[in-house]
């Protein structure tokens, strides 16, 4: 498999020295801004949507030269894809960094205008070289250009540089639940089968032939005491089998904990979350599997319905012990991305980039897209596991849905009221 050239750009270890006010009283430890008012960066790049970070506040000095902060933060960061490659090589570019005080959100106790441009920085990007070897763009403090009609003493720290992290590109021939063929991409124009998928939901089906202790702890696959809810308020027994260009399966995707309405309610609770594992086989037996990964789902209440997700990596210790890399929410009605990209700061085993996938919204057709690290693969079933994990976050969007509303006729049972 080749991989598609990517490059990350990375903004980093950033913090803010403003100057100190002579008219109020110093901070203990001396030199710092006495403001309690936050202070925060927006990071511009053309046809980019833009990002924000908070900027910790430096002791001030007034040397360009100063060292590195003790305190600093750093932005998500951009990630360039084969089509923005194409777009931004040849000339530099320039990356805008505007900074504010004032909160993120633009809203002081519900009313607008909290926000105070203190000024802008530009730093020049080019890309010659960057999909081979990492590029330092901008390492130190820079003098904030004024904003209109200020002075601008204040200075910002900031470390701009990139990385190649070339990445499998992976995009599902139709919807998960339709049994589709899986393609890798290559270039724009080039279109390779590498997986096949086939969805069953079997009400019946319980073990999956998992090890005991994963169907029997913590929840993995619950049994409900009590009066149970009826079979048709239950969402239950899907699995999604990857299978290589042999027929062989590579991984799968088995709902082990059913998708149920919390109690008076039509929606599944983040108390009450549905889940799956990920699996791989276990050994060379082809009716066994071994968990690999646990994903939660559930739907969040708020301002903006969403699609909450949790995500974690299953340990040689068993299921008491896995190790949590992605948890976020999405929209339902527009869909989103699920991401696991871990930060160099969190106490993980993975770090950097590992993958992404297109997750469409409630009612959209959906066809995933998915990017893979490179690094994080080393055969095909390594990358199918991922596949299997896409085809698992975008079966719970169909399965969070409100227990009001039919799903489609493929993820129903013969029980349940669904539309054709």
């Amino acid at each position: 498999m080749d991989p598609c050239p990517f490059v990350r750009l990375i903004v980093e270890s950033l913090s803010l020295k403003l100057p100190v006010d002579p008219s109020k009283p110093a901070v203990a430890g001396g030199g710092v801004h006495p403001s309690a008012t936050p202070c925060f960066c927006k990071l511009r790049l053309k046809n980019f949507p833009p990002q924000t970070a908070l900027l910790p506040l430096s002791p001030s000095a007034s040397s360009a030269d100063d060292p590195p902060p003790d305190t600093a933060t750093s932005a998500p960061g951009f990630h360039l894809d084969p089509a923005a490659l194409r777009r931004l090589s040849g000339k530099p570019f320039a990356l805008r960094v505007s900074v504010y005080s004032g909160r993120m959100g633009g809203r002081t106790c519900g009313v607008s205008g909290g926000k105070k441009l203190l000024g802008r920085v530009l730093v020049s990007v080019g890309l010659d070289g960057a999909q081979a070897r990492p590029v330092v763009f901008q390492s130190g403090w820079l003098k904030l250009g004024p904003a209109p009609g200020k002075p601008a003493p204040a200075r910002l720290h900031l470390v701009v540089r990139s990385e190649p992290d070339p990445r499998f590109l992976f995009q599902f021939g139709g919807e998960p639940e339709l049994s589709p063929v899986v393609y890798q991409i290559q270039g724009s124009n080039i279109r390779q089968p590498v997986f096949s998928c086939k969805f069953s939901a079997d009400r019946n089906c319980r073990s999956r032939s998992l090890p005991s202790d994963f169907t029997n702890t913590r929840g993995w696959m619950r049994t409900l005491s009590g009066e149970r809810e009826r079979q048709s308020r239950e969402r239950k027994g899907w699995m999604v089998t990857i299978h290589d260009l042999s027929g062989s399966p590579v991984a799968a995707a088995s709902m082990v904990t059913p998708f149920v309405p919390s109690p008076g309610s039509d929606r599944v609770s983040r108390s009450n979350p549905g889940a799956w594992l990920i699996l791989r086989p276990n050994g060379y037996s082809v009716s066994s599997w071994k968990p690999w990964g646990r994903l939660e789902a559930w739907r969040e209440r708020g301002p903006t319905d969403g699609l909450g997700y949790k995500f974690e990596l299953v340990t040689e210790g068993g299921p008491t012990r896995g190790i949590p890399i992605a948890e976020a929410t999405m929209s339902v009605k527009r869909g989103g991305q699920f991401s696991i990209d871990v930060g160099s700061s969190l106490k993980s085993p993975v770090k950097g980039f590992v993958m992404a996938s297109t997750v469409d919204g409630e009612g959209k057709t959906s066809k995933p897209a998915v990017q893979v690290g490179v690094q994080h693969v080393t055969c095909m079933p390594d990358a199918a596991l991922f596949i299997a994990l896409s085809a698992a976050i975008d079966l719970s969007m169909d399965a969070c849905q409100l227990f009001s509303h039919k799903l489609r006729k493929e993820l129903c049972h013969d029980d349940q009221d669904c539309y054709t």
